[in-house]
């Protein structure tokens, strides 16, 4: 199929892609549409980036056009399960956006917004539901939603579903769901485990594969340069004093990195925003939109960011720590170079992380070339830079009056010591509300703090724990063991809100 027409899509799902200037299917599109379209079940392998949300989402609309009805109360003819919320929300824009000629509804769920507005979004039924695992199984833990009607089941990213730890919250998800159904499966890759899902999941599926398993972006120039810890942080000031970088995503392999790279930026005065699992939902949706619409040109993240986030005209990737699972790579890197456009990814590595940098090129079958310091940078020594570091350990944060403890407010009686204001006497912590227990000295997050982010990170040799609650999406559902009376207290996985 060479072009949309070709496949006899509803003609409102046709003039939607022709209004956005949409003609001639990716290979992917290319692949699934057709046998989408005729009810087989299908198991796509295409990389982030290929068009694989409109290879499900125009046979769907299609679908729901042929076949209009009213959903079921508290239910829905169409579920599609991501790992993400980002991905979940790009989802459902998309869905919107092609259907936007057709009568259907649809709706969007994901943990860390209020669960009583999906509740009611659900309570008539909606065509189409897209989904994180965790917040699905709340809602119908809550006799909020039911699976009994659903016509479609989409996973998307099935590969990170298992990175994250969703294979137990997969297997109650299904057996829910009815036998005669439709199954799309789509993965960046395809290792054994995934194989096994696939044929636990789908009945005689076309296999649709498009791309090597974590083959990189052609349309990327890649390059890698050695710099110690110490150094980065100003490598990476120096090079986003350039103009010429019109937007860009850095990743770091940790939120607290993360938030250390934003402010390191805004001493020097570039704008940036950070993205990961410790940002509320409208902190996370706020950082997206300003990097979207361009107020803000470096948003820098964990891999939370690395699928699901499709943002134009990204013209540099910068790998500030880099990952060590290679495939983490490859996503990251096809955030730029999209839509034919060309891109640049750089990554920093230190000692450490070489072990890393060999796994990614044995990975992707490439050699990525070794880059020189860019004119006018001269690094930092290894004892420059832990001086900085210790400075700025020593110096209070802005607003913070000298004196002041972290999280204390300054005194409210005249002469008062600072933390004797009103509400911190006798509490025996400056968290107000908290523990009580004071902050670490450097004012990291304690491990409490990220319970729930699935870490999974494997710190490099040497590490001091800098990988300790890495987000990885959503937190995993614990399985709830069966019988009467059993394992009722099966643990903090399944109390509170999921990401």
């Amino acid at each position: 199929m060479t072009q949309f027409t070709d496949f006899g899509l509803a003609q409102p799902v046709l003039r939607a892609l022709e209004e956005a200037g949409y003609k001639s299917p990716t290979p992917i599109q290319a692949q699934a549409i057709a046998p989408a379209m005729q009810g087989r079940d299908l198991c796509g392998i295409a990389q982030t980036g290929t068009g694989k949300t409109a290879a499900f989402a125009l046979p769907i609309l299609h679908r729901l056009a042929e076949t209009p009805r009213r959903a079921i109360r508290r239910g829905c003819r169409v579920l599609v399960l991501s790992p993400t919320r980002e991905l979940a929300n790009q989802i459902a824009e998309n869905f919107s956006d092609y259907g936007k000629y057709l009568s259907f509804t649809n709706t969007v769920v994901f943990g860390g917004v209020t669960i009583s507005r999906q509740e009611k979004a659900l309570a008539n039924g909606v065509d189409i539901l897209v989904a994180t695992p965790g917040r699905l199984m709340d809602l119908i833990e809550r006799r909020s939603l039911t699976l009994e009607a659903v016509e479609i089941l989409v996973l998307d990213e099935a590969d990170q579903m298992l990175d994250l730890g969703f294979i137990h919250a997969l297997k109650r998800i299904v057996k829910m769901l009815p036998r005669e159904r439709q199954s799309l499966f789509f993965s960046a890759t395809m290792p054994k485990n995934i194989a096994s899902l696939a044929d636990q999941y789908l009945r005689d599926p076309v296999q649709v594969a498009v791309t090597p398993v974590a083959t990189t972006a052609e349309r990327v120039t890649q390059e890698v340069i050695f710099a110690h810890t110490g150094a980065k942080q100003a490598l990476l000031n120096h090079i986003l004093r350039d103009p010429a970088i019109e937007r860009v995503l850095v990743f770091t392999r940790t939120k607290h990195g993360a938030d250390r790279v934003v402010r390191g930026l805004e001493k020097v005065g570039i704008n940036a925003s950070a993205i990961h699992g410790n940002k509320s939902q409208p902190q996370r949706e706020r950082a997206l939109a300003a990097f979207k619409d361009g107020s803000c040109r470096v948003l820098v993240a964990t891999d939370i960011a690395a699928r699901g986030i499709d943002v134009e005209a990204v013209s540099h990737v910068i790998n500030y720590d880099l990952p060590n699972v290679p495939e983490s790579y490859v996503h990251r890197i096809g955030r730029t170079a999209r839509a034919g456009a060309n891109g640049l990814a750089i990554s920093f590595c230190n000692d450490e992380e070489k072990a890393y940098l060999r796994d990614i090129e044995r990975t992707t079958r490439q050699k990525i070339p070794v880059g020189a310091f860019p004119e006018g940078f001269t690094p930092p020594s290894r004892q420059e830079a832990a001086d900085n570091a210790q400075a700025e350990e020593r110096r209070p944060p802005q607003g913070q009056r000298p004196g002041q403890r972290q999280g204390q407010r300054p005194s409210s009686r005249p002469g008062g010591r600072p933390g004797q204001g009103r509400g911190f006497e006798g509490r025996g912590g400056e968290n107000r509300g908290g523990s009580g227990r004071p902050s670490r000295p450097d004012g990291a997050a304690r491990p409490q703090e990220s319970r729930g982010e699935p870490r999974g990170d494997r710190r490099p040799s040497g590490g001091h724990g800098e990988n300790r609650g890495e987000p990885r999406g959503e937190r995993p559902r614990a399985p709830r063991p069966q019988g009467s009376g059993e394992g009722r207290a099966i643990g903090w996985l399944d109390r509170g809100p999921r990401s």
